[in-house]
């Protein structure tokens, strides 16, 4: 039997969390009868993100998306869409009306409900019926006493979640994909995947999601989590830093008592929200995230509510954003959790396992730049991309890439034709331990070379370089870079030139 771990959306998983779930997991497994063993999920190198086409799935799986489609198309028509608890609690208030207005009027309102328990409870049910078969309600008009409210129940035909209409029938090519991700978290289990989508839109009425957009919260959470750039494939990213609660005085502002917890809740909804109107819900387009989880100072364990605040903000995610993660990377992974994930691995399923990547905090760049373009990736995670930047923006292109073998140089050269013109560029070789140098070169052979930088050699722990360089004539800038290590290195830049102002 093969346990399903989930790691969607946003995470950074607890320790005692993770121990619990892995204690449960072994414990199901133990109690199997006939003694049978946990399957061991297969690895597959080439495992990619599955399509949503219909002539790609597999034939149970078609069959599970007709189905589906089938059950939510006579749920929609036939009114049937939310539980029979709140049809139920419905009822009652639009037919009963009458009689819970004279009831709140009479002092002894016991025993007049013992009195008419048996008409009450005959009531409940016929206008349950009547609310199934989509009857008109029918009240005494002429009662002076006792008027009972009539309401019209209607057929919401456009019911729809993230854009996207429900009603199969209508023939959205969004509604597959939707549905797919329902049936994707259940295993293709139709009525379990029906449910989760039933409980998904409840739980969008009660917490209220049509508004949550327009709800403004402080910018202590700004730093805690954002969408900043896309990926490879062009999924928008989400960074989630929650050691910055660590911090007493963001934690206070943020967490410090229940009414503080539940905006961030609604915070960390909202910007799921805000992400998901990044994606198009059309068969082979973007319509799934990518999750970067930054673990470094992660909140001590005095900081219960952080973890606890986090735990149910995951959990939210996970009931009712299903599906919704491409890819879940942890960087600055400490030690321990390493160990945690070896004794997970073998009861996750493949399409969690291909979701997960883990770097440690020596090779946050490197496992980046495999998912992220290196232009995209914030400077403080090696990336060229720097917050509020007026030099280098989407339209200025990719960086370059340039692999310097060990004891060798490469050259860079940023020609301009004429003076007065701004040198722009940036760069960043992996792991550095290179000599670097500047120097502007100008055309007239009658002028003199500009070292800008001397020769410098470069620690492993240096930042990616920013340069800014105004030329009086025409020349160019030549950055000169020299492998010292053994390893072959990987650097990449950019730059531009623009004529100074005046």
């Amino acid at each position: 039997m093969t346990v399903e771990v989930k790691a969607e959306d946003v995470a950074v998983p607890v320790a005692e969390e993770l121990l619990k779930e892995t204690k449960e997991a072994v414990e199901e497994v133990k109690d199997e009868k006939d003694n049978c063993k946990a399957k061991v999920v297969e690895k597959s190198s080439s495992y990619r993100e599955e399509s949503n086409f219909p002539s790609d799935l597999k034939e149970n799986e078609r069959k599970a998306l007709n189905e589906l489609k089938a059950k939510l198309e006579e749920a929609i028509l036939g009114n049937n869409l939310l539980k029979k608890e709140e049809k139920k609690e419905a009822s009652k208030k639009f037919v009963c009306d009458g009689e819970e207005k004279e009831e709140k009027e009479k002092d002894q309102a016991g025993e007049e409900c013992e009195k008419e328990a048996e008409k009450k409870e005959e009531c409940e049910k016929k206008a349950e019926k009547e609310a199934e078969k989509k009857e008109e309600c029918e009240a005494e008009k002429n009662s002076e006493e006792k008027p009972n409210e009539c309401v019209d129940v209607e057929v919401d035909k456009d019911v729809s979640i993230w854009g996207v209409p429900l009603l199969p029938s209508k023939g959205d090519e969004g509604t597959n994909i939707v549905l797919l991700k329902f049936l994707r978290a259940r295993d293709f289990k139709v009525n379990d995947a029906f449910q989760m989508l039933e409980k998904t839109l409840q739980w969008r009425k009660e917490f209220k999601i049509d508004s949550i957009l327009e709800e403004e919260f402080g910018p202590e959470l700004n730093s805690a989590a954002y969408m900043s750039g896309v990926d490879l494939q062009g999924h928008p990213i989400c960074y989630n830093i929650f050691g910055v609660l660590d911090n007493e005085e963001i934690y206070q502002k943020t967490l410090g008592d229940e009414q503080k917890r539940e905006q961030f809740l609604r915070w960390r909804v909202q910007l799921m929200e805000k992400g998901i109107q990044k994606l198009d819900f059309k068969p082979g387009c973007v319509n799934s995230l990518v999750q970067i989880n930054d673990l470094k100072n992660l909140p001590g364990p005095s900081k219960k509510e952080v973890r606890a605040a986090v735990n149910k903000a995951v959990a939210l995610l996970q009931d009712n954003y299903p599906e919704f993660v491409a890819k879940n990377i942890f960087i600055n992974v400490p030690f321990w959790y390493f160990a945690f994930h070896s004794l997970l691995s073998p009861f996750l399923t493949q399409r969690t396992k291909s979701k997960l990547v883990f770097a440690r905090p020596s090779k946050v760049t490197e496992t980046l730049i495999k998912y992220v373009p290196i232009q995209e990736i914030p400077i403080q995670y090696g990336g060229l991309k720097r917050e509020n930047d007026y030099e280098f923006s989407v339209s200025d292109g990719e960086a370059s890439e340039v692999v310097i073998k060990a004891g060798s140089s490469e050259v860079i050269e940023m020609p301009a034709t004429e003076a007065e013109s701004t040198f722009i560029w940036d760069l960043n070789v992996l792991g550095w331990e290179v000599n670097y140098a500047e120097e502007f070169v100008p055309n007239d052979k009658n002028s003199y070379t500009m070292i800008i930088q001397k020769g410098k050699k470069m620690g492993s722990d240096e930042a990616p370089i920013r340069k800014t360089f105004k030329s009086q004539e025409s020349g160019k800038i030549v950055l000169t870079i020299k492998n010292c290590s053994g390893k072959k290195k990987k650097m990449f830049y950019r730059y531009k030139i623009k004529k100074t102002s005046c």
